[in-house]
């Protein structure tokens, strides 16, 4: 009786439960993470957006390899280690790391005898300076791959180390120091700690425990001549209008048939029209149908529904409902689902029908709904990760979204811009002689690597 509203909707609303046994808290929260990314559930607003977890990355074939955060894994020719629950943790063993194993941590891709002027951790005797020739770059090299080592598990000379100073430290009654040890051993031992690798999930939809009751429902609540034993369900899926997609998904028998599900791209639509692209899908879809009807052959598009659902009220329905006057198929039935109040809207119908939350036809039609929802969102979050992963410019440090926008503007694309000279980079606005050169070196190293088939191919 204590729970509040929506708890109590929560908990009505399972249906059964899947269980993934991990091993400590850390991998606890990875697997969360993923899960909420993978599968956008209504009332988990933490980890819904892009935010990912922190990765270690460094690229062997950078003139000098460094060690960057970044919060993307892209198949670049680097090496990645994570992702790591605790940022704070991470931060902190990074820098033990660099001083460690004298590693830079400065930030230029190639830094040169001025930077090494200002460079504190060159004054410091961290870094053995490798920009002005202190050690070759083949024996820098071999601290970094030593530091590699250490952060694949191979730190127990270190922690036993650590551990050592701490309890002489405590000894002595130095407490403070014996404090940061402490501190330092417990961010390393999170660190380095081995965690799960989390792959995809199976995906199992929550299935009617009598899906032919509920479809013998359905018709019967929306007057149909039968069960709809074949639905097809749509949804629209955008971020501020751009990477605008939309899913088909289809159910039969009450279950999920994906090996008909379809999944589109706007064509026609500019900008954030969900009754435009609404219309375009389902203009697609059905012009296909009647085309490998008419042709006699039974194809992938052939199949006829006995229901079509859209994701949606009024709007989104009339411009389902048009286009497939248009095409002569006004004798499909087809319903809208509103998602705040789970009304049913219907063609030529003024008021929603209201179903009861218990009903099993509202069930059905909330599963088609929430599948069809979660298709077009997942296409929606590949396009995104695609187009940031395709732009190899977000490595090169210290560029901004107008900076790679002005060479973008210029040259048209990367690989435009790998061909551009020196003193074409530099008449870019925000580029100097020095940031055009640094950017050439990077894009040379990044060619190189590709070349060697190491590395994707752009697109």
């Amino acid at each position: 009786m204590g729970w509040d509203l929506k708890f109590n909707a929560l908990v009505e609303a399972i249906h059964d439960f899947d269980i993934h046994l991990v091993r400590s808290e850390p991998e606890a929260l990875l697997l969360e993470g993923k899960l909420i990314k993978e599968f956008h559930p209504r009332y988990n607003v933490s980890f819904r957006d892009d935010k990912r977890f922190l990765l270690l990355k460094v690229n062997l074939n950078d003139p000098i390899p460094r060690f960057t955060l970044t919060r993307l894994k892209t198949d670049d020719g680097a090496r990645y280690f994570g992702p790591f629950a605790s940022s704070g943790a991470l931060r902190r063993t990074l820098t033990l790391v660099r001083h460690r194993f004298n590693l830079r941590g400065c930030r230029p891709l190639t830094p040169n005898e001025s930077d090494y002027k200002h460079c504190l951790y060159a004054h410091l005797k961290v870094c053995t300076a490798p920009c002005i020739g202190n050690v070759t770059r083949d024996q820098y090299l071999l601290q970094v791959l030593a530091a590699c080592d250490f952060l694949d598990g191979q730190s127990r000379e270190l922690k036993e180390q650590l551990e050592a100073e701490m309890k002489k430290a405590a000894a002595a009654q130095d407490f403070e120091k014996a404090a940061q040890l402490r501190d330092m051993l417990f961010d390393l031992r999170r660190t380095t700690r081995k965690t799960q690798k989390f792959e995809r999930l199976p995906y199992n939809l929550p299935l009617a425990i009598e899906p032919a009751e509920d479809l013998a429902e359905l018709g019967k609540v929306l007057g149909l001549s039968g069960p709809p034993h074949r639905i097809e369900g749509f949804d629209i899926s955008n971020i501020s209008g751009t990477f605008a997609v939309a899913s088909m998904v289809s159910f039969k028998g009450g279950r999920p048939d994906r090996a008909n599900y379809r999944r589109f791209k706007m064509k026609t639509v500019a900008g954030q029209d969900d009754f435009a692209s609404m219309a375009e899908t389902v203009r697609r879809r059905y012009t296909r149908m009647k085309t490998e009807t008419a042709s006699g052959r039974k194809g992938k598009w052939s199949i006829v529904p006995d229901l079509i659902l859209i994701d949606g009220g009024k709007g989104q329905l009339n411009a389902a409902c048009d286009e497939l006057n248009k095409l002569g198929l006004s004798q499909l039935p087809a319903v809208g689902l509103a998602k705040e109040f789970e009304e049913i809207y219907r063609p030529g119908e003024s008021n929603p029908l209201r179903l009861s939350h218990d009903s099993g036809a509202l069930k059905l039609l909330q599963r088609v709904r929430d599948e069809s929802h979660r298709f077009a969102n997942t296409y929606n979050a590949q396009l995104r990760l695609k187009k940031i992963s395709e732009s190899i410019l977000d490595e090169f440090p210290g560029i901004g979204d107008q900076r790679k926008a002005a060479l973008l503007k210029k040259f048209g694309s990367v690989h435009r811009l790998r061909l551009a000279s020196v003193q074409d980079i530099a008449g870019v606005p925000g580029f100097g002689g020095k940031a055009a050169a640094e950017l050439k070196a990077f894009l040379d190293a990044r060619s190189s690597l590709a070349q060697a088939g190491e590395a994707p191919k752009e697109k």
